[in-house]
């Protein structure tokens, strides 16, 4: 496998800026190719799990799995890709924002480097809207900015009509020598609710799959999709090189001495990269969901994990189940190893204030939280591990991303809780710090991805075996 060298259909989906339609497109032609039976391994560039989740059910639920430049090294994104490709017809990954969009000015985490990273072509969607032969300019100014990055195709988005969706194609093809693979009019109805972060996740909404219907049906009539299967196919052989193949074999555990993690899931706590729980099982845990949403009981478990999500949107019966709490709680006080993130972190404070009514929450940390309309954080974090904590060493510095609207309403300062982390990029919990600590719960608003942060998941289940023993 060292030496492997091989033709990988696959796209990139880019776009010349966020809002341009790129989701809806890829989950439409996604769902279409595999309606049509051809096997679509799903990928999403930066830090999301909403469209992600789409992604995966569009595909028939295959896992969605993050490709994230900043957040994961170029070896782990190569090795990701090609494990998660290698059984699929062709992959489709849908990068984020415009495509040479990125933190700095050197482009390093733009959608175009992880297309020369994975040496994919670009198909690139242009929102139509109030334009003509000037998007011609746009589109060979993509083309000839980075000679490197392969725009092969163009899909029109937003079309007024035939006379518009004409002038556009002829202007592109002919001043650029890039093919429009189809034009999608602008559509009348709205298939796909949204929120403050984006669409609204799959596991919230009902009708996920009559839109996924409906967008692959818009795909199958205004994409040419053998023509991006073709595209798909005009890939340069992949090549992983010695250093990249190279991986630890996992450690091998008796099944009697797994230690069981529980992760809350369900509508209010669902964003988790399927690497954070891939690795945790490889690390030898044995993963059991739960959700307080469906029971008022936490069975015998030696470790949990609370993801990100929208508590707020649950607030009423997360705090009606004061069974579940009040259990969570004993728990935390007993020494359970608890890592949370965001929504979790919100779950593990004392309440949730929303229209001046404060909804009580489980009461391990003596926080309270309130929402803006605004976030209050939002993007890429680093963060430096400055205090005590169970999972991290001192020193250690951290990649991660934040999305809330969220922020602390009141805290007390009694309690043994402090702060593990400094920001050193991004807002965090306050005063530039984030990750509040109390015995061995750690709950943070900056998400971790366990491909980028490879010694989380081990750090947690050790911390669960421990629990365990002392237990015995």
């Amino acid at each position: 496998m060292a030496n492997d060298s091989e033709k990988r259909a696959g796209i990139v989906i880019g776009a010349l800026r966020g809002g341009s339609g790129k989701t809806i497109v890829s989950i439409g032609l996604i769902a279409a190719l595999a309606a049509m039976g051809r096997r679509v391994a799903p990928f999403k560039k930066g830090p999301d799990y909403i469209d992600a989740g789409w992604l995966s059910l569009a595909s028939g639920n295959r896992p969605c799995y993050n490709l994230d430049t900043f957040l994961i090294d170029a070896a782990t994104i190569r090795q990701t890709y090609y494990r998660h490709s290698r059984d699929g017809d062709l992959a489709v990954i849908e990068g984020n924002r415009g495509i040479y969009d990125c933190i700095d000015t050197r482009g390093e985490t733009s959608t175009a480097e992880l297309a020369k990273l994975l040496h994919l072509p670009i198909l690139l969607i242009i929102d139509g809207t109030k334009t003509t032969r000037t998007m011609a300019a746009v589109v060979s100014g993509c083309s000839q900015f980075d000679p490197a990055v392969r725009i092969r195709g163009v899909i029109l988005n937003r079309i007024a009509g035939a006379r518009h969706e004409g002038i556009l194609r002829r202007s592109i093809e002919e001043h650029c020598g890039i093919p429009v693979l189809g034009a999608i009019p602008k559509l009348r109805q709205q298939s796909f609710p949204e929120r403050h972060m984006g669409l609204v996740p799959t596991p919230e909404h009902a009708w996920a799959q009559p839109s996924i219907a409906a967008a692959a049906d818009v795909a199958r009539d205004h994409i040419d999709l053998d023509a991006v299967v073709e595209m798909a196919r005009e890939t340069e052989p992949f090549h992983l090189a010695e250093s990249d193949t190279v991986l630890p074999e996992p450690p091998f555990y008796p099944a009697g001495d797994a230690p069981t993690i529980a992760i809350i899931r369900d509508s209010a706590f669902q964003f988790y990269y399927p690497e954070n729980l891939e690795a945790l099982a490889a690390a030898g845990a044995r993963l059991l969901f739960i959700s307080p949403l469906e029971t008022d009981e936490i069975p015998d478990i030696d470790g949990m994990y609370i993801g990100g999500g929208f508590p707020e949107t649950h607030a009423a019966k997360l705090a009606g189940n004061r069974a579940f709490r009040e259990r969570l709680k004993a728990l935390a006080e007993d020494g359970l190893p608890i890592y949370a993130e965001c929504g979790g972190l919100m779950y593990l404070g004392e309440g949730l204030v929303m229209d001046e009514r404060t909804y009580p929450m489980t009461g391990v940390f003596p926080v309270t939280f309130g929402f803006s309309k605004r976030p209050q954080g939002h993007g890429y974090t680093i963060l430096e591990v400055t205090g005590d904590n169970p999972y991290f060493r001192r020193g250690t510095t951290l990649k991660g991303h934040e999305f809330h609207y969220s922020s602390v309403r009141e805290s007390s300062s009694e309690g043994s809780e402090h702060m593990a982390y400094t920001m050193l990029r991004g807002t965090g919990l306050m005063d530039g710090r984030d990750g509040l600590c109390y015995k061995n719960v750690l709950a943070t608003y900056t998400h971790l991805h366990a491909s980028g942060t490879p010694e989380w998941a081990p750090a947690l289940v050790a911390r669960a075996r421990k629990y365990r023993s002392a237990k015995q």
